[in-house]
């Protein structure tokens, strides 16, 4: 039985994002430290015994991230016309990494958005 590796890697950035027709106080404008964790799936190993480096990983959710890091969410285009929530992040980060590292034998799985310790949201594509 044909077998597959999935490698993961975890980065962080901070944020501030509010929630438009959130009935409670995440309407505010607010910030987090967030914790993004990418899973890469690979079929195949090079010679060395690598699916894919984890510094290729790392380097395109750093420059993904560095794109959000500092900022509020709502002025991101990704996000004019939908909230920034944890969700639909995940949604965009796995959609942004999967276009970039996506091969005939690496593909992202899933993405997993912490905005506190315990509290997050993961996206994947069935």
């Amino acid at each position: 039985m044909p077998g597959e590796y999935e490698i993961f890697v975890q980065d962080h950035f901070a944020a501030s994002h509010s929630l438009r027709g959130y009935d409670g106080n995440c309407t505010d404008l607010h910030g987090h430290n967030w914790t993004v964790e990418a899973h890469v799936r690979c079929t195949k190993l090079n010679r060395l015994g690598i699916g894919i480096d984890f510094r290729d990983i790392k380097s395109v959710l750093s420059d993904v991230l560095g794109k959000l890091n500092h900022t509020r969410l709502n002025d991101v285009v990704e996000f004019g016309s939908i909230n920034p929530t944890s969700e639909n992040l995940a949604k965009f980060l796995y959609k942004e990494m999967s276009r970039r590292l996506n091969t005939d034998h690496i593909q992202v799985t899933r993405i997993k958005v912490y905005e506190s310790p315990g509290c997050g949201a993961a996206y994947r594509e069935l």
